[in-house]
């Protein structure tokens, strides 16, 4: 189907480090079809993320329509006028909405019941076993629309040059900052988590080379490790203080960011830094399938064939990945 003049609504609504990776169907889509009008439907909490990447035309919050009566509700997403919906993330209760109002073609993957019913064209492929990115995986999803094959990890990568940093200040306290670290620790568990205990390890170790080390996360984050850390000249505690826009550019300034499968890490990789991922081996969640995109991003694990992990058994072997290991990477 040719795309140009047409309306696509991309829906993905979940976080931040997903929509990031889905970020690079828009490039692709703008790159076949110039004049295609791309609309990103996801949570609020994620908008900073969208409207700094340059080839989406509109954000669209779910949480707007989530709080409408159903009636204003089919009212507002039929006046999106969309003539293409592609359910990047299966949500049951959108992909309903969607055939609702009639968007005339509705795309997801087969392997949701009530796609059966709601979707007009759906993909029959797998996530969990492949060996494939899912910033590569995403592109199954475009293949009504001329995408004959999946692109190469390194073309993918290309497309992350699109997000741009916010023009926003940081807080007066931290925008003198220069040549600094980022190390995120916690994940709001969603990711396997290397110990607190290496982060604070890894931190003494910068500082004896003399680096400044940035703590990153939310107030509720910090409050799990800020009175494990000595705070001072050299070590910042950015907790609880930065909205997403000023965390993005504080990330678009560092040299370096240490973290788990996070969110913080993707953005890391857009902007081309040495974002380091330390990560599980095990499948669904190993860094082939969810490293950070960008040709200065490094993945870590403990042991590649790990055993315990290979047999999808309970493992935190991530736990084992070595300061020196970790120091080593960074740049």
């Amino acid at each position: 189907m040719n795309l140009d003049g047409k309306r696509v609504i991309i829906s993905r609504t979940d976080s931040i480090g997903d929509v990031l990776l889905t970020l690079p169907m828009c490039a692709y889509l703008k790159e076949k079809f110039p004049t295609v009008e791309i609309l990103f439907l996801g949570k609020g909490y994620t908008r900073a993320i969208v409207e700094a990447y340059s080839k989406v035309d509109q954000f669209i919050d779910w949480n707007d329509f989530e709080n409408q009566p159903k009636t204003e509700c089919a009212q507002n997403f039929r006046a999106l006028n969309a003539d293409v919906i592609i359910h990047v993330f299966p949500n049951k209760e959108i992909a309903s909405l969607a055939k609702k109002v009639r968007v005339p073609m509705r795309v997801g993957t087969s392997h949701r019941s009530y796609h059966l019913l709601t979707c007009t064209h759906r993909l029959n492929f797998t996530r969990k076993k492949s060996d494939l990115h899912e910033a590569q995986l995403n592109f199954e999803l475009l293949r009504p629309f001329g995408s004959k094959e999946l692109p190469t990890l390194e073309h993918v990568i290309e497309s992350t040059e699109f997000l741009k940093a916010p023009k926003v200040d940081l807080p007066t306290e931290f925008a003198a900052l220069k040549e600094y670290t980022i190390l995120h620790p916690k994940s709001q568990g969603s990711a396997k988590e290397w110990p607190i205990e290496k982060y604070i390890s890894l931190t003494n170790e910068l500082v004896k080379q003399g680096r400044t080390v940035v703590f990153t996360g939310t107030e509720n984050e910090g409050k799990l490790f800020r009175d494990q850390i000595t705070f001072g000249e050299k070590v910042i505690d950015t907790t609880g203080k930065l909205t997403l826009e000023q965390l993005m550019v504080l990330i678009h300034r560092a040299k370096n960011l240490v973290a788990c499968s996070t969110g913080p890490l993707h953005i890391a990789g857009f902007y081309n830094i040495c974002a380091i991922g330390l990560f599980s081996p095990k499948r669904p969640i190993h860094p082939g399938r969810w490293k950070a995109l960008g040709a200065k991003a490094i993945a870590l694990v403990f042991d590649e064939k790990c055993e315990v992990c290979a047999k999808r058994k309970p493992c935190n072997c991530i736990e084992k990945i070595t300061v020196e290991a970790v120091l080593g990477k960074i740049s």
